[in-house]
């Protein structure tokens, strides 16, 4: 684990500001997400689901996605917001972002406080052609 750094807290605030796009009229667990690519700028996603549930997005892949369609594909770190007492990221979006930023600093919430955490700590095995 690493330390909190100001651009950290920054990242994590506009990862709670998404949370306000999230459209989860299922499960009413909002999520936010805000990506920070290697040239600074900032992405950000929220999750959405959908009455089939398997089709529910998660926050963290739809900033991924945006970022990547975009023509973004390096990232530096991505903060993850959920009014909730932890909340890392699922392991279906550890291996998406691993795809684009296997060292990725992610922040996310444990113990109802931000934590960081590398990518490689959060996904050590990650699957890689």
């Amino acid at each position: 684990m690493s330390e909190l750094t100001a651009e950290d807290a920054d990242l994590y605030q506009q990862a709670q500001a998404a949370v306000e796009f999230a459209y989860v009229p299922y499960s009413h667990f909002a999520v936010g997400a805000a990506l920070r690519t290697a040239d600074g700028e900032v992405i950000t996603g929220a999750n959405v689901e959908n009455a089939s549930y398997g089709m529910t997005m998660c926050a963290e892949r739809n900033a991924v996605f945006a970022a990547v369609a975009a023509g973004k594909r390096r990232f530096d770190a991505i903060a993850v917001y959920a009014d909730a007492e932890s909340v890392p990221p699922c392991g279906a979006c550890r291996q998406v972002m691993s795809e684009f930023a296997p060292s990725l600093r992610v922040i996310f919430r444990r113990g109802g406080q931000p934590v960081v955490m590398t990518l490689d700590e959060l996904l050590p095995e990650q699957f890689k052609l």
